[in-house]
């Protein structure tokens, strides 16, 4: 089993947002608002939003622009006002709305919201408005993200893709990539992405196990189990690696360490559907059918093992009868 501790959505950050500002003019006062936004940009990157604040409201006073509105939604957004963000983020749409920024940001408001539809809406008019390469990565990203939470996986990846490729390395978005890698069954190329994970955050024990979750889904049970070894060294304890251990001394008949570490797997996380796949398998080869069983019909209510059904099948009464214990 991999481990996915992300329960919600990942929203790019603002504080790297690159302005879509037009060209400089020589004049000192029509460079006025742009130079109070780059100072207000200086303390958004030191995480100051409410000084930035200040220097975004006299360029807001000084000409109103939508990209003067738009930086000062930055600090709304790194204060947490988000009423005041949409507001002028919907100005900023209002005078211009072929701004890619303003798309941009009024996805994230969507996505924030959790309104996938909008955000999906506004990221794909930020691609294609986009003059700036950066930019328009962290509009794939966006889109990217908001099409992992409508189900649309395989455009996700698309757009997560060429995203990761023109943006830095963000272990939020590498880790979404890497669980659509493995819910397509494209083992090979979620290795690559959690080895990045793994080198970008070794004190993540997540990242080792999913790394030892794919190698076992490629054959590479030795490897797998390094990596497994490797997330246990960290936390002992943690469950999905005691979980993904246990199957691999299934698959070399170490069935006894097996048992030992899915008990206490189950212990510290009762609802692991593969955890209760592996019991099962144990219980089965030790002749407790019935109760393997139990453990089946467990885990494919809680869902996510392929195998269980053809294990339900293979094993179990499915007639609607009572299983007799043995």
């Amino acid at each position: 089993m991999r481990s996915n501790p992300r329960q919600a959505p990942f929203l790019l950050a603002l504080f790297a947002l690159v302005l879509a500002t037009g060209p400089l003019v020589n004049t000192a006062t029509a460079q006025s608002p742009r130079l109070l936004i780059l100072q207000g940009d200086s303390l958004l990157r030191l995480e100051k939003p409410q000084r930035a604040l200040e220097f975004y409201d006299k360029a807001v006073a000084a000409d109103g622009s939508a990209n003067s509105l738009l930086a000062r939604a930055k600090a709304w957004y790194g204060l947490d006002r988000m009423d005041r963000f949409l507001l002028d983020v919907e100005q900023a749409l209002k005078k211009d709305s072929t701004s890619a920024n303003a798309h941009y940001q009024r996805g994230l408001y969507a996505m924030r919201a959790q309104d996938m539809l909008n955000a999906e809406q506004h990221a794909t008019r930020a691609i294609e408005l986009a003059q700036q390469p950066l930019l328009k990565a962290q509009a794939h990203v966006l889109r990217g993200e908001a099409r992992t939470e409508l189900k649309r996986y395989v455009g996700a990846i698309a757009d997560l893709e060429i995203g990761v490729a023109g943006t830095a390395s963000d272990p939020e978005v590498l880790k979404t990539l890497s669980r659509l890698y493995d819910q397509e069954g494209r083992h090979e190329d979620a290795l690559r992405v959690l080895e990045q994970l793994c080198a970008l955050e070794p004190w993540q024990v997540g990242h080792w196990s999913n790394r030892g979750f794919e190698l076992t889904m490629l054959g590479r049970n030795e490897e797998a189990l390094q990596m497994i070894e490797e997330a246990l060294s960290l936390d002992k304890d943690e469950p999905v690696a005691l979980s993904n251990r246990a199957y691999l001394y299934m698959l070399t008949n170490r069935d006894q360490d097996a048992w030992s570490d899915i008990e206490r797997s189950l212990r510290f996380y009762p609802s692991n559907a593969f955890a209760l796949r592996t019991r099962a398998m144990l219980r089965l080869r030790k002749g407790e059918r019935a109760k393997a069983c139990e453990d089946l019909t467990l885990a494919k209510a809680l869902g996510g093992v392929p195998e269980v059904e053809r294990l339900i099948n293979e094993n179990c009464d499915t007639s609607g009868a009572p299983a007799k214990r043995k």
